[in-house]
């Protein structure tokens, strides 16, 4: 974070040019909300919060935040009250979602689930905080957020969200295929009238299904994201 500022800890007194270094070095988090007072890195004078020095007219941060007492380079940064903290823009680019309590891409407005204060939740994969962190949150189609780091990390082991196992993507083309392998694929004799219940993880829907190592397709929604309801296997021939 480029800044020629250091901000004074009112926890503490000390000087760090940024909450994050203060962070990693005290036992305690910084309020930044409550920084009064900031020390100008060329001159040195110690002064009130302000994006300029008064002594030297040395530029703290080409942005400034007079709420969060942020300086940083120019990365189009606003300040969403709703948020209450600073977000990267540009702001045109961003709407606020009251519901998720969380500013989104543009682009899902109205097209995403919404969850109530999502963004307060820490990140299912790394248990580390969402709503502060500088790494761009990723949204599931079932409303959940997850690090967008964290949601690549994800996707190398396996495509269900971590919290309610909903598919965290568009998995239609590799149901298709799946279709074909089923297809291909026929069961041992003992097994081909064999049916089972299951549980659809993307619909939430309960339907009794032929049994099939490679997966069984919910009758509702087309998906093989399922699992055995709990049901027990039962011969057609017996039936």
């Amino acid at each position: 974070m480029a800044t020629a500022a250091k901000s004074e800890a009112p926890c503490c007194d000390k000087l760090y040019t940024c909450r994050l270094c203060h962070d990693n070095n005290e036992d305690h988090q910084l309020d930044r909300f409550k920084v009064k007072e900031v020390q100008c890195i060329n001159c040195e004078k110690i002064q009130h919060a302000q994006q300029t020095c008064e002594e030297c007219s040395t530029l703290f941060g080409e942005y400034y935040c007079n709420i969060c007492h942020l300086f940083d380079k120019d990365k189009k940064q606003y300040h969403c009250e709703n948020c209450g903290i600073c977000r990267i823009g540009p702001k045109e680019d961003f709407f606020h979602c009251l519901k998720c309590n969380l500013c989104l891409a543009m682009n899902l407005q109205g097209k995403h689930k919404c969850i109530e204060n999502v963004s307060r939740q820490n990140c299912p994969i790394c248990l580390e905080d969402i709503h502060t962190s500088r790494v761009v949150a990723h949204v599931l189609p079932c409303g959940h957020l997850l690090h967008r780091t964290c949601y690549e990390e994800m996707l190398k082991e396996g495509y269900r969200c971590p919290l309610c196992m909903h598919s965290a993507l568009d998995m239609t083309r590799y149901w298709r295929q799946l279709d074909d392998e089923v297809a291909q694929t026929p069961m041992p004799s003992e097994y081909q009238n064999m049916t089972v219940d299951i549980l659809c993880n993307d619909c939430n829907g309960r339907s009794t299904v032929q049994f099939h190592i490679l997966g069984m397709k919910c009758k509702i929604c087309e998906s093989y994201n399922t699992a055995q309801a709990g049901g027990r296997r039962i011969s057609l021939d017996q039936q």
